[in-house]
């Protein structure tokens, strides 16, 4: 499903240092590399969430941010973001908002995380090669949701981050 793309391999400024196959960083936690994630918030302030693929490698069957996915060779973060917004939603010239840039640590990889923000109402287009289904969540959905399983791990530290940007 996934070819073994080549990541940039950065510091924790996200310096690019070297490069490696996506198969050698995904097994080696040591190889920081970079991802984008997007939270598309409808106008009501509902979250799109992705359901992932089950034939993800990483976290399968588990609900994930709106929109994420892996920075290319010479790519910017934000054109990554758009990149993967467009791919996987079917969402383009999207007004897209930095939001904070953090690492993601976990026995499997290391990820230095840039997130955006964004505002639609759809129509969505989910591709269904890279996930299973799309839907809005109301804030109260998610927070009654945490720690069940339903989110990938990364999802819910992602959640947590946003709150606290937000000043909740």
């Amino acid at each position: 499903m996934t070819m073994d793309e080549t990541f940039e391999i950065v510091d924790e400024q996200g310096a690019v240092t070297g490069t490696a196959l996506r198969s050698a960083c995904h097994g080696n936690p040591a190889l920081l590399h970079q991802a984008v994630h997007v939270l598309a918030f409808t106008t009501a302030g509902e979250l799109l969430l992705q359901l992932r693929h089950p034939d993800k490698g990483v976290e399968p069957n588990k609900w994930d941010s709106s929109v994420g996915g892996h920075v290319q060779p010479g790519e910017s973060p934000e054109a990554a973001a758009r990149r993967e917004t467009e791919e996987e939603v079917g969402l383009v010239d999207v007004d897209l908002r930095y939001l904070y840039r953090y690492i993601w640590r976990c026995p499997l990889e290391s990820e230095l995380i840039t997130t955006f923000r964004l505002v639609h109402d759809g129509p969505y287009r989910p591709q269904p090669d890279d996930l299973v289904d799309v839907r809005v969540w109301t804030v109260q959905q998610i927070n009654e949701t945490l720690g069940s399983g339903m989110f990938t791990p990364n999802f819910e530290n992602e959640w947590e981050l946003y709150l606290e940007y937000q000043g909740a």
